[in-house]
């Protein structure tokens, strides 16, 4: 169940910020409270899958996975450009996460 919930709080924590350039710096109400609310969910779903997991692996996998998520939807929706460097970068934070969920298991 644990992973089920640090899988949501990943999805919660794209969502939220997918949102945040539309909020304006906080300036346009209704994509600020669902970025917030998106936040809060977060944080409380990584909290409850934190009763279970390690907070070095969960934490790595949620912040890692979540930076990888936010490069390609930037890159798909965003028209932010796709590098070699940002490629080569998320492949490597996909290979941390792997790393440390194999270390943490021992």
């Amino acid at each position: 169940m644990a992973w089920l919930f640090l899988g949501a709080a990943i999805a919660f924590e794209v969502a939220a910020t997918s949102l945040l350039k539309s909020t304006a710096g906080f300036t346009r109400l209704g994509p600020t409270l669902a970025c917030l609310a998106g936040y809060a969910g977060s944080f409380y779903l990584l909290s409850l899958a934190l009763r279970q997991l390690q907070v070095g692996v969960a934490y790595a996998i949620w912040s890692g996975l979540g930076t990888a998520a936010i490069a390609v939807i930037g890159a798909l929706f965003l028209a932010e450009p796709i590098t070699v460097a940002k490629v080569t970068g998320i492949v490597l934070i996909i290979a941390g996460v792997v790393i440390l969920n194999v270390a943490g298991a021992h």
